[in-house]
């Protein structure tokens, strides 16, 4: 019979460790994303999969807001976070910075996801939308592409966190990142 691993053997770094380790080069937008716990459960994939930042744009709460802490489990300590007004100004010094722009949208031109072949060495900046309206009209023109991931179901969208986790795995797994592999990265 299988069992659950303890804590110990989980082997986890600690947050100092952790803090000198580099990170896997996605960093996740979130533009205009209302629910706090959406948030913190973004904030929660980044520090699993060790991504390089969040940023939060527009009316996107930031910590120590009490929704994200219930749902990060402490990752807000983690995962290196900023909170910019503007999602327009934040992409395009993103831009300048050398990431490369998906936006996860369901667009007349959009990838699907499974087409989506990012390399290991390519910074890229994912771009993840309000609950309800989806990625804002003015930054399309920002991306260097727009990525959907497909449905086969009644509803049109999942939900922005879930979202966020798909595609840091399949961002992990086009780029041949196993966990073990993620922290050979330092």
């Amino acid at each position: 019979m299988d069992r659950k691993l303890t804590v110990t053997e989980l082997q986890r770094l600690s947050p100092d460790d952790l803090a000198k380790c580099s990170r896997v080069p996605l960093h996740f937008l979130l533009d205009n994303v209302r629910s706090g716990n959406n948030v913190g459960s973004v904030l929660r994939t980044a520090d699993g999969f060790r991504l390089e930042a969040v940023t939060m744009c527009g009316i996107t709460v930031a910590p120590p807001h009490r929704d994200i802490l219930k749902t990060s489990l402490g990752a807000e300590r983690t995962v290196p976070w900023q909170h910019e007004a503007s999602s327009v100004e934040a992409i395009n010094i993103l831009k300048r910075s050398g990431y490369k722009v998906a936006i996860i949208e369901q667009t007349a031109k959009a990838l699907p996801m499974q087409n989506w072949k990012p390399q290991v060495n390519e910074k890229w900046l994912v771009v993840l939308g309000n609950e309800v309206n989806g990625v804002s009209d003015d930054l399309l023109p920002l991306a260097d592409l727009c990525i959907e991931i497909p449905q086969f179901g009644h509803k049109h969208s999942f939900n922005v966190a879930v979202c966020g986790g798909m595609v840091a795995w399949h961002y992990m797994t086009s780029c041949g990142l196993s966990f073990i592999d993620a922290c050979e990265l330092s």
